[in-house]
């Protein structure tokens, strides 16, 4: 260094501090792409998580005025429309103006479509729970007085009989669309699972229009 005059002393300090400048910023740009990689992956990661979550199946139960009652099979984010859909559509006798179609339903629900003949005064067209305190025992009916129109209830009305459950409901709906309307009380014992003591329990809750 001593052997170098003023100027070539000045070029090397130059040099020395480019080169440490490059070295700084070559340090500084790479902590910056680590940090943007890893946001990607994070972003990735949060977008496959939220696509496995669409794809997830859930399963409702659709009873009242659609041509197929029963479970169904949806995705996760599908809406009361698509239930209804899966379930054969809606009936001439649905009301869905009581109903946000564009609702999104949950894994376990059960959605029930109203009559628009008929006044629910509970509104309880989606529910969660097990049935217990929804589905009426004997006494309810017969403090009620109702009769049910076997030519015409729904799988929900037909479960508030005595003795009468979800798989003999959907019977007694089958049966009808493919031998047509009961011409008496007495006909629903061509269903099958309803022989004369279970026929004994309900006939005095069912009528034929």
């Amino acid at each position: 260094m001593e052997n170098l005059n003023k100027a070539q002393k000045i070029f090397l300090i130059i040099l020395g501090a480019i080169v440490l400048i490059v070295i700084f910023i070559y340090y500084i740009t790479r902590e910056d792409n680590t940090d943007y990689a890893e946001i990607d992956n994070i972003y990735i990661e949060n977008e496959t998580a939220e696509e496995n979550i669409d794809e997830e199946e859930i399963i409702i139960h659709v009873v009242g005025e659609v041509n197929k009652e029963g479970i169904v099979n949806l995705k996760n984010g599908d809406r009361i429309s698509d239930a209804i859909e899966k379930a054969g559509g809606a009936t001439e006798n649905a009301d869905l103006s009581k109903i946000n179609l564009a609702y999104k339903v949950e894994d376990g629900q059960k959605i029930n479509i109203p009559n628009k003949n008929e006044e629910n005064t509970n509104n309880e067209y989606i529910t969660t729970d097990s049935g217990e305190g929804i589905v009426e025992t004997e006494e309810t009916i017969q403090e009620d007085g109702e009769q049910i129109n076997i030519n015409t209830a729904s799988q929900t009305q037909l479960e508030t009989l005595p003795g009468i459950g979800p798989s003999t409901a959907l019977k007694i709906i089958q049966y009808r669309e493919e031998n047509g309307k009961f011409n008496s009380i007495e006909d629903i014992k061509n269903v099958n699972g309803i022989g004369d003591a279970k026929f004994e329990s309900i006939k005095d809750y069912i009528i034929v229009k």
